[in-house]
């Protein structure tokens, strides 16, 4: 059972073998790409990425994320806590993130070789957070703003080497 309230998750079959779809997955800037482009899901903001020497590619490295939307300043730090090439990622926030729809939150991918394509699963498990937007309208919300972000990252995939969209 999860340590989490919620979960979120978005799939796609791509067209490529999976040493390479890890590979670029595993790159905080490009799975992550979605948060540092302007959109109407981040108000027309957008979040920096920053990672430790380690560049996000090994346990225990550290990824930051800074921004400001609607006017308030959002951060948050996640650990990379499972990594297993080239099959699985898992990361994880660090302490309390400030951000405005979820809270704490594990993420991460797995892929499956399936012939010569590959099954993609991006997944979040989160919370809501403590603050931020009217407690009514955390859920909904939540779910939204998590959808899009797992919905986002196998779409890129997608673009990335072809393939089922979700």
């Amino acid at each position: 059972m999860s340590a989490y309230r919620f979960h979120r998750e978005a799939t796609a079959t791509l067209a490529a073998p999976v040493e390479v779809v890890f590979a670029l997955l595993d790159d905080p800037a490009h799975i992550g790409a979605h948060m540092g482009r302007r959109s109407a899901m981040m108000a027309g903001a957008l979040m920096r990425t920053e990672t430790d020497t380690r560049q996000g590619q090994a346990v225990g490295s550290v990824i930051r994320m800074a921004g400001r939307v609607l006017g308030v300043n959002l951060t948050l730090e996640e650990a990379v806590i499972e990594r297993v090439p080239p099959r699985r990622k898992v990361w994880e926030t660090l302490g309390d993130p400030k951000l405005l729809v979820i809270g704490r939150y594990r993420m991460g991918f797995d892929l499956t070789p399936v012939a010569n394509k590959v099954d993609l699963k991006v997944w979040i498990d989160y919370d809501l957070p403590a603050r931020g937007v009217p407690r009514w309208l955390r859920v909904p919300l939540g779910r939204v703003y998590a959808d899009w972000c797992v919905r986002q990252m196998v779409r890129e995939a997608a673009q990335a080497f072809g393939g089922e969209r979700p």
